[in-house]
């Protein structure tokens, strides 16, 4: 469901769906379809259902890729410009996920899945949250990756690899360079998944075509 264009709702946009297949909704005090050129809220929960995928491109041209059954919450966004975050909160609950940064300073991210906080360096990372593990990739850039008990490991090299373990209360990091997954096995759930746009060009042609927009809201402006 598209934004209305009310200066209130307009305060709370931070992005928008640019790829959808299946199952794709918003959860909220209903559950909501999303679809391609749907906005983004502040605070919103995506969630995938199984045999779906999404991308979302926020506002700074960050590109968020969910496979199935996956869920996030868009948790703080706190915006310096139109198009740059001063401060930006991502929750990774469960699933698969690509995390490409867009052009805010690369410390006003964080990331976090239950059992680890991920902070980014300039970077495209690979991020696997599931019951009791954690796996982060490092494809380009650099990272820090942190248990909740502050038990941090630095990404540097692509490739780079940090698993995170928790049994019976205690969680445990180690790194590798022969990571056992990366979300490129997920690429092929839906055409575009894995493609890397800008927040301009996030909406595509719809048919059929949504109604006048004088705010511009819809195209990201």
């Amino acid at each position: 469901m598209a934004l209305a264009a009310s200066p209130a709702r307009a305060q709370t946009r931070v992005g928008e769906a640019a790829v959808v297949k299946n199952e794709v909704v918003r959860v909220a005090a209903t559950t909501t379809p999303i679809n391609v050129g749907d906005a983004l809220l502040r605070d919103e929960v995506v969630r995938t259902g199984t045999d779906s995928a999404a991308r979302l491109v926020m506002a700074d041209s960050t590109n968020l890729s969910l496979g199935p059954s996956a869920t996030l919450k868009l948790d703080k966004t706190v915006f310096d410009d139109e198009h740059h975050y001063r401060d930006v909160a991502i929750r990774l609950t469960n699933g698969a996920f690509r995390f490409v940064t867009g052009h805010s300073e690369k410390a006003a991210y964080k990331i976090t899945t239950p059992l680890a906080t991920i902070g980014v360096r300039g970077t495209i990372l690979d991020i696997l949250s599931q019951r009791g593990q954690t796996i982060v990739v490092l494809q380009e850039g650099g990272s820090t990756v942190c248990t909740t008990t502050l038990q941090c490991i630095d990404l540097t090299q692509p490739g780079d690899t940090a698993i995170i373990n928790s049994t019976g209360g205690r969680s445990t990091i180690k790194k590798t360079n022969n990571s056992p997954w990366t979300f490129a096995s997920t690429c092929t759930k839906a055409a575009g998944l894995c493609t890397v746009t800008q927040y301009a060009d996030a909406t595509p042609t719809v048919t059929p075509p949504v109604q006048d927009d004088p705010t511009g809201m819809l195209c990201g402006q």
